[in-house]
Protein backbone atom coordinates (compact mmCIF):
# COMPACT_ATOMS: atom_id res chain seq x y z
CA UNK A 1 0.00 0.00 0.00
CA UNK A 2 1.22 3.42 -0.72
CA UNK A 3 1.35 4.28 2.88
CA UNK A 4 4.06 1.43 3.70
CA UNK A 5 6.49 3.04 0.98
CA UNK A 6 9.66 4.39 2.18
CA UNK A 7 10.64 7.44 0.87
CA UNK A 8 13.40 8.47 2.95
CA UNK A 9 16.84 6.14 3.58
CA UNK A 10 20.22 6.71 5.05
CA UNK A 11 22.86 5.03 4.52
CA UNK A 12 26.40 4.87 5.74
CA UNK A 13 29.69 3.15 6.28
CA UNK A 14 29.75 1.24 9.57
CA UNK A 15 33.15 2.16 11.65
CA UNK A 16 34.29 -1.75 11.20
CA UNK A 17 33.83 -1.09 7.52
CA UNK A 18 36.25 1.50 6.90
CA UNK A 19 38.57 1.17 9.55
CA UNK A 20 39.02 -2.61 9.59
CA UNK A 21 37.69 -3.87 6.50
CA UNK A 22 39.86 -1.02 4.43
CA UNK A 23 35.95 0.17 2.86
CA UNK A 24 36.15 3.63 0.81
CA UNK A 25 33.19 6.09 0.49
CA UNK A 26 32.32 5.12 -2.80
CA UNK A 27 31.23 2.00 -1.16
CA UNK A 28 28.13 4.18 -0.09
CA UNK A 29 27.12 4.43 -3.59
CA UNK A 30 27.24 0.55 -3.90
CA UNK A 31 25.35 0.00 -1.35
CA UNK A 32 22.86 2.99 -2.37
CA UNK A 33 22.25 0.90 -6.07
CA UNK A 34 22.04 -2.48 -4.41
CA UNK A 35 19.31 -1.72 -2.54
CA UNK A 36 15.73 -2.53 -4.43
CA UNK A 37 13.84 0.10 -2.02
CA UNK A 38 16.00 2.86 -4.02
CA UNK A 39 14.25 3.31 -7.14
CA UNK A 40 10.94 4.75 -4.43
CA UNK A 41 13.04 7.00 -2.73
CA UNK A 42 12.40 10.78 -2.30
CA UNK A 43 14.56 11.45 0.30
CA UNK A 44 18.47 10.27 0.24
CA UNK A 45 20.43 10.64 3.27
CA UNK A 46 24.54 10.25 3.58
CA UNK A 47 25.59 9.41 7.10
CA UNK A 48 29.52 8.70 8.17
CA UNK A 49 31.73 7.82 5.13
CA UNK A 50 34.91 7.88 7.37
CA UNK A 51 34.34 11.25 7.43
CA UNK A 52 37.34 12.31 10.01
CA UNK A 53 39.65 10.71 7.29
CA UNK A 54 38.41 10.98 3.69
CA UNK A 55 36.33 13.45 1.90
CA UNK A 56 32.56 12.50 0.46
CA UNK A 57 33.96 13.56 -3.21
CA UNK A 58 33.52 9.78 -4.10
CA UNK A 59 29.95 9.97 -3.74
CA UNK A 60 29.46 13.34 -4.69
CA UNK A 61 30.74 11.95 -7.95
CA UNK A 62 29.32 8.45 -7.88
CA UNK A 63 25.83 10.37 -8.07
CA UNK A 64 26.82 12.97 -10.48
CA UNK A 65 28.51 9.95 -12.57
CA UNK A 66 24.50 8.21 -12.62
CA UNK A 67 22.36 11.12 -12.75
CA UNK A 68 19.34 9.20 -14.55
CA UNK A 69 19.86 6.50 -11.74
CA UNK A 70 19.40 9.02 -9.33
CA UNK A 71 17.02 11.72 -10.87
CA UNK A 72 14.31 10.91 -8.66
CA UNK A 73 15.38 12.10 -5.80
CA UNK A 74 14.21 15.57 -4.54
CA UNK A 75 16.00 16.12 -0.74
CA UNK A 76 19.60 14.85 -0.44
CA UNK A 77 21.07 15.35 2.94
CA UNK A 78 24.98 14.62 2.74
CA UNK A 79 26.94 14.68 5.98
CA UNK A 80 23.91 13.31 8.51
CA UNK A 81 26.21 12.17 11.51
CA UNK A 82 26.20 13.05 15.65
CA UNK A 83 29.72 14.05 17.58
CA UNK A 84 30.09 10.27 18.35
CA UNK A 85 30.92 9.44 14.46
CA UNK A 86 32.26 12.61 13.26
CA UNK A 87 32.71 15.79 15.03
CA UNK A 88 31.37 18.47 13.13
CA UNK A 89 34.77 20.39 12.58
CA UNK A 90 36.13 17.29 11.46
CA UNK A 91 33.57 16.23 8.39
CA UNK A 92 36.14 16.16 5.01
CA UNK A 93 33.06 17.48 2.96
CA UNK A 94 33.58 18.03 -0.62
CA UNK A 95 33.29 19.92 -4.58
CA UNK A 96 29.30 20.24 -5.37
CA UNK A 97 30.06 21.77 -8.37
CA UNK A 98 29.19 19.47 -10.62
CA UNK A 99 25.80 18.49 -8.81
CA UNK A 100 23.58 21.40 -9.52
CA UNK A 101 23.20 20.51 -13.65
CA UNK A 102 22.71 16.19 -12.41
CA UNK A 103 20.07 16.54 -10.43
CA UNK A 104 17.70 19.27 -11.78
CA UNK A 105 14.89 17.56 -9.95
CA UNK A 106 16.04 18.28 -6.28
CA UNK A 107 14.17 20.34 -4.11
CA UNK A 108 16.34 20.27 -0.81
CA UNK A 109 20.23 19.93 0.01
CA UNK A 110 21.31 19.79 3.54
CA UNK A 111 25.36 19.47 4.05
CA UNK A 112 26.77 18.99 7.40
CA UNK A 113 30.06 20.18 7.56
CA UNK A 114 32.81 23.06 5.83
CA UNK A 115 36.20 21.70 5.67
CA UNK A 116 36.99 21.43 1.83
CA UNK A 117 33.63 22.35 1.47
CA UNK A 118 33.22 24.35 -2.67
CA UNK A 119 30.08 24.82 -3.53
CA UNK A 120 31.65 26.53 -7.29
CA UNK A 121 29.12 28.19 -9.78
CA UNK A 122 25.34 27.84 -8.13
CA UNK A 123 22.11 27.43 -10.35
CA UNK A 124 19.28 25.59 -10.43
CA UNK A 125 15.89 26.16 -11.29
CA UNK A 126 14.06 24.09 -8.65
CA UNK A 127 15.56 23.86 -5.59
CA UNK A 128 13.52 25.19 -2.66
CA UNK A 129 15.70 24.60 0.32
CA UNK A 130 19.38 24.80 1.09
CA UNK A 131 20.71 23.71 4.39
CA UNK A 132 24.74 24.28 5.78
CA UNK A 133 24.86 23.07 9.20
CA UNK A 134 28.49 23.55 10.55
CA UNK A 135 30.73 25.01 12.89
CA UNK A 136 32.25 27.91 10.71
CA UNK A 137 31.39 28.70 6.86
CA UNK A 138 33.93 30.16 5.05
CA UNK A 139 33.56 33.17 3.44
CA UNK A 140 33.79 31.30 0.09
CA UNK A 141 31.14 29.29 0.53
CA UNK A 142 29.36 32.48 1.38
CA UNK A 143 30.28 33.99 -1.71
CA UNK A 144 29.54 30.77 -4.14
CA UNK A 145 25.74 31.44 -2.06
CA UNK A 146 25.63 35.21 -2.76
CA UNK A 147 26.19 34.32 -6.28
CA UNK A 148 23.87 31.52 -6.88
CA UNK A 149 21.32 31.57 -9.12
CA UNK A 150 18.37 30.10 -7.40
CA UNK A 151 14.67 31.36 -8.48
CA UNK A 152 12.75 28.70 -6.18
CA UNK A 153 14.54 28.90 -3.41
CA UNK A 154 11.86 29.22 -0.25
CA UNK A 155 13.96 28.19 2.78
CA UNK A 156 18.01 29.51 3.53
CA UNK A 157 19.55 28.68 6.48
CA UNK A 158 23.22 28.88 7.19
CA UNK A 159 25.06 27.66 10.05
CA UNK A 160 27.64 30.70 10.38
CA UNK A 161 29.94 29.47 13.41
CA UNK A 162 33.30 30.50 14.79
CA UNK A 163 36.59 31.73 13.22
CA UNK A 164 38.13 28.91 15.35
CA UNK A 165 35.98 26.68 13.10
CA UNK A 166 36.13 28.10 9.43
CA UNK A 167 34.21 31.33 9.56
CA UNK A 168 37.06 33.79 8.35
CA UNK A 169 34.24 36.97 7.90
CA UNK A 170 32.64 39.58 10.22
CA UNK A 171 29.21 40.99 9.70
CA UNK A 172 30.04 42.83 6.95
CA UNK A 173 30.35 39.34 5.00
CA UNK A 174 26.37 38.25 5.92
CA UNK A 175 25.43 42.33 4.89
CA UNK A 176 26.81 41.64 1.16
CA UNK A 177 25.45 37.98 0.95
CA UNK A 178 22.27 39.44 1.91
CA UNK A 179 22.72 42.59 -0.64
CA UNK A 180 23.88 41.07 -3.07
CA UNK A 181 21.38 37.59 -3.09
CA UNK A 182 18.73 37.31 -5.81
CA UNK A 183 16.39 34.89 -4.00
CA UNK A 184 12.77 36.03 -5.28
CA UNK A 185 11.12 33.11 -4.13
CA UNK A 186 12.15 33.32 -0.49
CA UNK A 187 9.98 32.43 2.90
CA UNK A 188 12.66 31.09 5.52
CA UNK A 189 15.66 33.19 5.98
CA UNK A 190 17.91 31.30 8.87
CA UNK A 191 21.32 33.05 9.73
CA UNK A 192 22.36 31.02 12.89
CA UNK A 193 25.05 29.65 15.41
CA UNK A 194 26.91 32.54 15.53
CA UNK A 195 29.17 34.61 18.30
CA UNK A 196 28.25 38.05 17.17
CA UNK A 197 24.48 36.88 16.49
CA UNK A 198 23.66 40.79 17.98
CA UNK A 199 25.60 42.21 14.83
CA UNK A 200 24.14 39.63 12.48
CA UNK A 201 20.86 40.50 13.56
CA UNK A 202 21.01 44.00 13.14
CA UNK A 203 22.36 42.96 9.46
CA UNK A 204 19.29 40.58 8.71
CA UNK A 205 16.51 43.32 10.06
CA UNK A 206 17.81 45.75 7.49
CA UNK A 207 18.04 43.46 4.84
CA UNK A 208 16.25 43.67 1.82
CA UNK A 209 14.57 40.17 2.42
CA UNK A 210 12.52 41.25 5.57
CA UNK A 211 9.70 42.37 3.14
CA UNK A 212 9.09 39.11 1.95
CA UNK A 213 10.07 36.49 4.33
CA UNK A 214 8.06 34.37 7.02
CA UNK A 215 10.18 33.08 8.95
CA UNK A 216 12.99 34.86 10.91
CA UNK A 217 15.54 32.57 11.96
CA UNK A 218 18.50 33.87 14.62
CA UNK A 219 18.44 30.63 16.84
CA UNK A 220 21.83 28.64 18.02
CA UNK A 221 23.73 31.69 19.03
CA UNK A 222 24.98 34.43 21.10
CA UNK A 223 21.75 36.78 20.88
CA UNK A 224 21.34 39.18 23.86
CA UNK A 225 19.02 41.76 25.25
CA UNK A 226 20.97 44.12 22.37
CA UNK A 227 19.53 41.75 19.70
CA UNK A 228 16.41 41.11 21.35
CA UNK A 229 15.52 45.11 21.51
CA UNK A 230 16.43 44.82 17.59
CA UNK A 231 14.22 42.78 16.68
CA UNK A 232 11.39 44.56 19.29
CA UNK A 233 11.70 47.69 17.68
CA UNK A 234 12.27 46.25 14.04
CA UNK A 235 9.94 43.75 13.56
CA UNK A 236 6.75 45.18 13.83
CA UNK A 237 7.81 47.42 10.49
CA UNK A 238 7.56 43.75 8.85
CA UNK A 239 3.41 41.80 9.07
CA UNK A 240 4.68 39.43 6.68
CA UNK A 241 6.97 37.91 9.20
CA UNK A 242 4.76 35.16 10.96
CA UNK A 243 7.70 32.80 12.89
CA UNK A 244 10.29 34.64 14.86
CA UNK A 245 12.90 31.75 16.28
CA UNK A 246 15.70 32.50 18.20
CA UNK A 247 15.84 28.98 20.49
CA UNK A 248 18.93 28.84 22.20
CA UNK A 249 19.49 32.16 23.23
CA UNK A 250 21.43 34.83 26.21
CA UNK A 251 18.57 36.94 26.64
CA UNK A 252 16.94 37.70 29.94
CA UNK A 253 14.07 36.98 31.33
CA UNK A 254 12.43 40.09 30.91
CA UNK A 255 13.45 40.50 27.15
CA UNK A 256 11.67 37.03 26.53
CA UNK A 257 8.47 37.72 27.73
CA UNK A 258 8.66 41.36 25.37
CA UNK A 259 9.40 39.16 22.33
CA UNK A 260 6.44 36.55 23.00
CA UNK A 261 3.64 39.19 23.43
CA UNK A 262 4.80 40.21 19.78
CA UNK A 263 2.23 39.33 17.65
CA UNK A 264 3.92 36.49 15.66
CA UNK A 265 4.51 32.70 16.47
CA UNK A 266 7.85 33.07 18.82
CA UNK A 267 10.20 30.39 20.08
CA UNK A 268 12.99 31.58 22.91
CA UNK A 269 12.91 28.15 24.62
CA UNK A 270 16.58 26.92 25.41
CA UNK A 271 17.88 30.50 27.69
CA UNK A 272 21.62 29.84 28.03
CA UNK A 273 23.62 31.83 30.69
CA UNK A 274 27.18 33.21 30.06
CA UNK A 275 30.41 31.54 32.24
CA UNK A 276 32.33 33.82 33.76
CA UNK A 277 36.09 33.19 33.77
CA UNK A 278 38.83 35.30 35.57
CA UNK A 279 36.80 38.36 35.13
CA UNK A 280 35.35 37.60 31.61
CA UNK A 281 32.33 36.45 30.16
CA UNK A 282 31.65 34.32 27.63
CA UNK A 283 28.87 33.26 25.21
CA UNK A 284 28.97 30.28 22.89
CA UNK A 285 27.16 29.37 20.36
CA UNK A 286 25.39 26.23 19.90
CA UNK A 287 27.47 23.93 17.30
CA UNK A 288 31.14 24.99 16.85
CA UNK A 289 33.68 22.02 16.81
Amino acid sequence: MEENRVLSKKYWLEYEEYEEQGLEPDHVIEKILADPEFPGLHELIIGDWGAWEGSCQPIIDGIVERADTFAHIEKLFIGDMDYEECEVSWINQGNYSSLWAALPGLRELTIKGSQDLELGEISHENLEALTIICGGLGSDVIASIQKAKLPSLKKLLLYIGVDNYGFDGDADTIKDLLEGADFPSLTYLGIVDSEIQDELAEVVLESKFMGQIETLDLSLGTLTDRGGALLLEKLPAYPGVKKLDVHYHYLSDEMMGKLKALPMEVDVSEQEKASVYRGETYYNAMLTE
